[in-house]
């Protein structure tokens, strides 16, 4: 299993890319040895919220005792707030020493100047990267490591489906609407939810075009845009327009977050959905009456062959406005530590960023179980990753997406438009 996930984990995530304009952030003089006295960390992040109260904050503490003269100030949030905490820091030079990343940032703020670059920061370290399961890299550099890995199968709410007489989990995506419709029927839920959110457009990867991975389609050829004439996608996007016109899809598609789709299924007024299991715990933290279960992202009819599932990383990197690089490597040193990323990724229900890290976790919780066992019959699969401005094209994509889902244009002129803001993006 790991030797699998490790491959298309590096597949998807060592693709490198040359970066006009790049600027490399340069290794900078430890203040305490130079007499400045205790340094000040800022770690912001999205991960603190998802994990079991207090774990990060008693891993940071360890990492105060093992590094004496280093203190860590946690800068926490929901992804979405971080997400335009760092992309505002990252404009205003004034990014946090530390910073959660997600993979289809890196490459927007490698071009500002704003990431460090780990490959520097490695080798003045005399860390060996060779303990890494993954790096992403632009034009040679490394610029961020994932810390721990996450997949993203489909949770069900298994009393809603009951109430709804689905006797069974969706397998394909005829069954998948029946049920959709079926529980949006019973007037308790509705049977899916899909959040569009331009602002924070990741629903097209984690929701849209998580199903054209699943039965084995891909939005990309030879590594550039295929969008017009691919039938995968098109068939995705009339399958999703189908259940949209039906009703079967919660109210506030356009404008929802993906918090908003966790908190949604969470208070039991949606019958399934498509997330991270690094939402585990909060989901049981703040439901323990929901009952529920996870199972893989159906896949088109008749589809026989391995199923994609979509993943994201917690990635991590260093500012390059920040004056203690080389203590803020430190830290990202002790997260990708055997002993501490196993412990991390334990309380994150999450695969470990270290190939020597073991989690304990898979046996013990049928949740997790469940989601291994999907993992191992599939294939981790992200094709956003290490893209020229991921997130634009998720962001181009959506709002053609929109438009076709409101009527205001057919799905084949969603795709031409979205096949042109694509290339302009790749060319840009």
């Amino acid at each position: 299993m790991r030797k699998k996930f490790l491959a298309g984990l590096a597949a998807a995530a060592a693709v490198t890319l040359a970066v006009s304009g790049c600027s490399a952030g340069g290794t900078t003089a430890s203040s305490a040895a130079s007499g400045g006295g205790d340094v000040t960390l800022e770690f912001a992040q999205w991960w603190e919220p998802e994990l079991p109260q207090g774990s990060l904050r008693a891993l940071m503490d360890k990492f105060e005792s093992e590094n004496p003269g280093i203190k860590v100030k946690l800068i926490s949030g929901p992804y979405a707030s971080t997400k335009e905490q760092v992309v505002a820091g990252a404009a205003a030079g004034t990014m946090s020493d530390v910073v959660g990343l997600d993979g289809a940032w890196v490459n927007d703020f490698v071009k500002q100047g704003s990431l460090a670059n780990l490959t520097d920061l490695m080798k003045s370290a005399s860390f060996d990267e060779s303990q890494l399961a993954a790096q992403v890299k632009l034009d040679g550099s490394t610029y961020m490591i994932p810390v721990a890995n996450f997949v993203y199968p489909m949770f069900v709410n298994e009393d809603l489906l009951k109430a709804a007489n689905v006797s069974a989990v969706p397998s394909n995506r005829t069954e998948f609407a029946a049920a959709a419709a079926a529980v949006t029927k019973t007037g308790k839920a509705s049977g899916w939810v899909l959040p569009l959110d331009t602002a924070t457009p990741n629903g097209i990867q984690n929701d849209v075009m998580s199903w054209v991975w699943a039965s084995g389609g891909s939005m990309l050829k030879d590594g550039q845009p295929n969008l017009v004439g691919n039938s995968d996608v098109k068939d995705v996007m009339t399958f999703i327009k189908g259940m949209y016109d039906a009703g079967s899809i919660a109210k506030g598609t356009f404008t929802m977050k993906e918090q908003d789709k966790v908190n949604e299924f969470t208070n039991g007024r949606v019958g399934m959905m498509i997330d991270s299991l690094a939402h585990v715990n909060l989901i049981r933290e703040q439901n323990k009456d929901l009952k529920f279960s996870v199972a893989a992202i159906p896949a088109a009819d008749g589809y026989s062959g391995k199923r994609g599932m979509p993943y994201a990383s917690w990635g991590i990197g260093v500012a390059n406005n920040s004056a203690h690089q080389a203590e803020a490597f430190k830290l990202v040193a002790f997260l990708m530590g055997k002993d501490v990323n196993a412990t991390l990724c334990n309380s994150a229900h999450a695969f470990p960023g270290n190939t020597q890290s073991v989690p304990d976790f898979v046996n013990a919780d049928p949740i997790f179980k469940q989601a291994f066992e999907i993992y191992q019959a599939g294939t981790a699969t992200n094709e956003f990753t290490g893209l020229p401005v991921a997130e634009d094209l998720m962001r181009s994509f959506d709002e053609q997406f929109q438009k076709y889902l409101a009527g205001k244009q057919s799905v084949d002129d969603a795709l031409t438009a979205s096949q042109s803001a694509w290339e302009t993006s790749f060319k840009g």
